[in-house]
């Protein structure tokens, strides 16, 4: 059996429930899980690809302009089973501004500023997005349902914990910003 990539994997998970376009595949992932596992529209493409040709997914005949479903084939589904029940990779987290601070000393401290002011904007968005999401989702008791709100908890506690994080920041760092 074909040893699958993460990527390919969360793919296969999703086409498990239903045959899906590339562009659902990409809405359905960051929709499960946003912030924590990035997935483009062209990576989702080449991995349709790769699990066409490798006999895991099969494309439906093409739809209205040209769209077309994929499904999971069973050799697929037994790759998916074997990869979720597998122990995961290592956390690779990669938060861009955190570069922001490492150099935080060569940004001249009005523009500093700005930058915190944008990210807490950011997560302050993000945090109120998944809190409306919880409570939409805070009904639905299917297996589906649970995971989402399980991976939906974690989200919100991240969010939490930066918006914290970057309050304490100017502490660290002996910089205002602004409140």
């Amino acid at each position: 059996m074909a040893e699958v990539s993460a990527t390919a994997g969360a793919l296969l998970g999703l086409l498990a429930e239903r045959p899906m376009t590339g562009w659902e595949l990409v809405a359905e992932a960051r929709s499960r899980v946003g912030s924590f596992w990035t997935i483009q529209r062209s990576q989702v493409y080449r991995e349709l690809a790769a699990l066409q040709k490798g006999g895991l997914a099969e494309s439906l005949p093409p739809e209205a302009r040209g769209r077309r479903r994929y499904r999971i084939t069973s050799d697929g589904r037994a790759a998916y089973h074997a990869w979720v029940q597998s122990m995961p990779g290592e956390e690779n987290v990669r938060i861009p501004f955190l570069l922001s601070v490492a150099f935080a000393g060569d940004i001249p401290t009005d523009r500093f500023a700005e930058l915190v002011a944008d990210q807490r904007r950011r997560h302050a968005q993000q945090l109120q997005q998944y809190q409306a999401l919880h409570e939409q989702l805070s009904t639905d008791t299917s297996p589906v349902g649970r995971s989402r709100l399980a991976t939906l908890a974690l989200g919100i506690e991240y969010e939490r914990a930066a918006l914290t994080w970057l309050a304490d920041l100017p502490s660290y760092l002996d910089q205002p910003t602004d409140s």
